[in-house]
């Protein structure tokens, strides 16, 4: 059976490759916003690269040689996140026994990354506004303000325009975050990056683990270009990451996966059985969409059941009812 086995080059620094339409303007468009010290808006869904993307524009920009500092917001407690972002001064509260940089004076000179925007509190927003209004921020127990010579680069897979309208997320915010804006595609969108991507990850494992290179069967590269790929890009690096370890063959054959675009297929087909009657029809395809929608919540989310409560419209423990009773959790995210 003949094999794909062709790797290319990376087109970006830190694995980002492809040959689509989509990805060659996403490359243009990294390459521009690198040139320009702005603050920077990455959205897509979850496994895009949108961190990828951001380290790209940090390391092709002028402030290559100076710190990329990442932070996760929804990680930052509320109480924490003005110690977390311009650090404080000894003896600025009981138990602040030595100074401490925030993430801003760590990333001086370079860019600070805030991947998941839209879980940053009320109060981390203006929190964060205050300073990029004038890139000035006071440490805790400090008299004295400082600038901070950082660039923002910020990500989100929530639409952050709907969580405006909705009330969630200051408008003002959102306009100094999005000077430069760039909405990553999703893989089902790039066209013929699939087998590129395949074909890189291959070589890269190949090169990590000491392996002769393993080529991809055809029927499994046409399977995997029709697959509608939820968890993108990341996805498709772990299913070739498990079977590159697992296959002792040199052509690698991926079976398909009867979670996936197969099981979604035959949903589409499936006919209703008029025998079970109208109300126990109503109540199965009520639970087919629950648990399709709690499973589709969970991947966009990466298992952040509070954050999924947030975009479902519900409470968290009305959510984690529903996932209870579908036998979900947050690992359920995974594919």
């Amino acid at each position: 059976m003949s094999g794909v086995d062709a790797s290319p080059e990376p087109c970006l620094p830190f694995n980002m490759v492809g040959k689509s339409a989509a990805f060659r303007r996403l490359e243009d468009l990294i390459r521009k916003f690198a040139s320009y010290d702005a603050a920077v808006l990455i959205e897509g869904e979850t496994g895009t690269g949108k961190e990828l993307a951001a380290r790209s524009i940090h390391y092709l920009s002028a402030r290559s040689g100076m710190p990329f500092v990442p932070v996760n917001c929804g990680a930052i407690p509320d109480s924490l996140i003005e110690n977390e972002l311009f650090g404080h001064r000894r003896g600025a509260y009981t138990g602040a026994s030595e100074s401490h940089h925030g993430l801003i004076a760590q990333a001086s000179g370079g860019t600070l990354f805030l991947d998941e925007i839209d879980a940053l509190s009320p109060k981390g927003q203006v929190t964060l506004l205050r300073f990029m209004q004038d890139q000035e921020y006071r440490p805790l127990g400090s008299a004295q303000p400082e600038n901070g010579d950082v660039r923002i680069v910020a990500a989100s897979n929530a639409d952050l325009l709907k969580i405006e309208s909705a009330g969630d997320f200051r408008a003002d915010l959102l306009f100094r975050l999005k000077v430069l804006s760039v909405e990553l595609p999703p893989l089902r969108e790039r066209q013929g990056d699939v087998e590129v991507l395949a074909a890189h990850y291959i070589r890269q494992f190949s090169l990590k683990y000491g392996k002769p290179v393993k080529s991809l069967d055809r029927e499994s590269l046409a399977w995997m270009n029709g697959y509608e790929w939820p968890g993108n890009v990341r996805e498709l690096e772990h299913l070739i990451h498990r079977e590159f370890l697992l296959s002792d063959s040199p052509v690698l054959t991926i079976q398909r996966k009867i979670n996936g675009a197969d099981r979604r297929k035959r949903t589409d087909r499936r006919s209703v059985d008029l025998g079970v009657g109208f109300c126990s029809a109503k109540a199965q395809a009520i639970a087919d969409f629950e648990r399709k929608f709690l499973q589709q919540l969970l991947a966009q989310t990466e298992g952040n059941v509070t954050r999924a409560a947030k975009l479902a419209g519900k409470e968290r423990r009305a959510l984690g009812r529903l996932l209870k009773k579908h036998g979900l959790d947050r690992h359920h995210h995974s594919f």
